[in-house]
């Protein structure tokens, strides 16, 4: 169905230049609607006025048999009523066949987070007599100090980072930009990173502005990140699955736990919700009980 498949250049378009939603967000999208544009294509249908509810139905039909869990359907599901809802709004069909489609009820998962015990264990294992190892400290010093993505960390240039002032500038989701304090133990980090380490990194003719390079002087990567985390993991010896979202879950539960203000912690995390912020509270609720349940003679 080539209709469609122009539909979803433009849509595509729209959600980068105007709505301004990140690389990996646009990808997502374009991911599940291009699986459902090869199911209507399967189907021969003529034109998009030929989609009706039943079409989008047996559509995710066929995802749930295959073994999906309950947040990709509801993802696709996501995906495909804000495409229907640009065709009728681009006047590229007459009618929205996805009102009142219902999302599948997601099983809330709580996050793993690492204890403060775990958290120091990661920070001493790094070598800080190399250079190298001052800049995997400074990143995991940021990136638990400040809860960011790792999409957001690797995105951040010299001039973002204010250590005298004590804060970071972190674009989010949407370019959406935010202001994070830094602690004690990050500033120290980034400075010894900044002094002692990424100036023997830069090479010529490499990107001058990014603060975090690899061993060739460029932009580390997502990548190069999950792999830093995994190796200071394995050194550590702890069993958890290391990964930057680990850490910035850890983030959010140490502050909660501690009486963090969860309107502050929505901030700091870029959160448009507070409903996605108000799951630390959920999880800090459980470690408490856990801890009474291990510690109370009658528990």
């Amino acid at each position: 169905m080539k209709e469609a498949r122009f539909a979803l250049e433009d849509y595509v378009h729209f959600l980068t230049v105007e709505r301004q939603l990140s690389q990996n967000t646009v990808k997502s999208y374009q991911r599940d609607l291009t699986s459902y544009i090869r199911y209507l294509e399967s189907l021969q249908l003529e034109t998009l006025n030929s989609i009706e509810r039943s079409t989008v139905l047996q559509h995710i039909k066929k995802l749930k048999e295959s073994g999906k869990s309950s947040r990709t359907l509801s993802r696709h599901i996501s995906s495909i009523r804000s495409f229907h809802q640009f065709l009728v709004r681009e006047q590229l069909t007459t009618h929205d066949c996805t009102i009142h489609l219902e999302l599948p009820k997601i099983e809330q998962k709580l996050p793993d987070v690492l204890s403060i015990p775990e958290i120091e264990q990661l920070m001493d294992v790094v070598d800080c007599t190399a250079p190298q190892g001052l800049r995997d400290l400074a990143l995991l010093e940021l990136l638990y100090g400040t809860g960011m993505r790792v999409s957001e960390l690797i995105a951040i240039d010299l001039a973002d980072l204010h250590l005298t002032m004590g804060f970071v500038r972190v674009f989010g989701k949407g370019s959406k930009e935010r202001i994070v304090p830094l602690g004690r133990s990050a500033i120290d980090a980034c400075g010894s990173y900044l002094n002692d380490a990424r100036p023997k990194f830069i090479r010529a003719g490499q990107d001058p502005d990014a603060l975090f390079v690899n061993m060739h002087g460029k932009r580390l990567t997502r990548q190069g990140c999950w792999k830093i985390l995994k190796d200071a993991g394995q050194k550590a010896n702890i069993q958890k699955v290391i990964s930057p979202h680990l850490l910035r879950h850890s983030f959010a539960t140490h502050l909660i736990e501690n009486g963090a203000d969860l309107r502050a912690v929505q901030e700091m995390l870029g959160h448009a919700d507070i409903s996605t912020t108000q799951l630390y509270t959920h999880v800090s609720k459980k470690r408490l009980k856990d801890v009474y349940s291990m510690y109370h003679p009658r528990a």
